[in-house]
């Protein structure tokens, strides 16, 4: 619900310093829980890999490297090709600078192409794999969101939802939706619900499509809270975000997953021990 009268913020508008580093880097808050949400997915889904299944996890420390990059790579060139071209035409340059603007969605798609890429390459099944991925993606995904909400990159439209972040009068006319912080609630709510389900030892691919179908549905209906009278906001294509097309092709996937052809949970393989 919109106002325009005078609204109260139940969070504040917070803003973290920058670490100021030689030959002018820098070290910011989203960059730091960025790579703490790869560090964190990455181990979970080691865990899960032996734990879970399919009992080996050497394949998933090294496609670390590869889903990283490709995930740079996609979520830079959805950042400036699908959401802000605009941005090609102040400085094509931009386009080379990897870490100058990242959407996550774009992020995700560039991640699972650095994953078929890898596992293609060293001709291992990925599809043992998925689900473990899963179950280690919701949490890592919902940490590196917390960099999302630190620096209000995405914010909604003006509310009086109790949830609303005092964003400054001046700059943004007052509270308003901040989609990255629901994105924090939504994926740590999601990754619980995953990690539940895989108690019920579920057939193969069945988490990883529950998560394509949970993320993609309130993604979706979430992205219409996205501001669109500020100076600077995303790029829609009939009415909808590049990110609202993308999911309605990973509910799509989910649904597969979910309803394909069963292949039993097979419990890890544990090695005998060695006299």
């Amino acid at each position: 619900m919109q106002h325009h009268g005078a609204l109260k913020a139940l969070i504040p508008y917070l803003e973290l310093p920058v670490l100021s580093l030689p030959f002018g880097q820098k070290i910011d808050i989203f960059g730091v829980l960025s790579a703490a949400g790869v560090v964190v997915g990455a181990l979970l889904a080691a865990r899960f890999a032996r734990t879970y299944a399919p009992g080996d996890d050497t394949p998933l420390k090294d496609v670390v490297t590869p889903a990283v990059v490709g995930g740079l790579v996609g979520g830079h060139f959805m950042h400036v090709f699908a959401y802000h071209p605009e941005l090609l035409q102040q400085d094509p340059w931009i386009v080379l600078r990897v870490w100058d603007g990242l959407s996550s969605m774009g992020g995700v798609l560039g991640a699972l192409v650095g994953i078929f890429w890898f596992f293609r390459r060293e001709k291992i099944p990925l599809m043992p794999y998925v689900d473990a991925i899963a179950l280690g993606a919701a949490p890592g995904w919902s940490i590196a969101r917390i960099g999302c909400f630190f620096v209000h990159d995405h914010p909604g439209t003006r509310t009086d939802f109790p949830l609303a972040v005092a964003f400054p009068v001046d700059r943004y006319g007052g509270p308003r939706h901040d989609l990255g912080l629901y994105d924090v609630f939504v994926l740590a709510a999601i990754g619980g619900v995953l990690y539940g389900f895989s108690r019920l030892k579920p057939a193969q691919g069945r988490i990883m499509g529950l998560l394509a179908v949970l993320y993609s549905v309130s993604r979706f209906f979430l992205d219409f809270l996205r501001a669109s009278d500020l100076s600077f906001v995303d790029r829609r294509y009939a009415g909808l975000t590049p990110a609202q097309y993308v999911v309605v092709v990973l509910v799509g996937i989910g649904i597969w997953l979910l309803t394909r052809k069963s292949v039993p949970y097979a419990p890890p393989v544990v090695a005998p021990a060695t006299k």
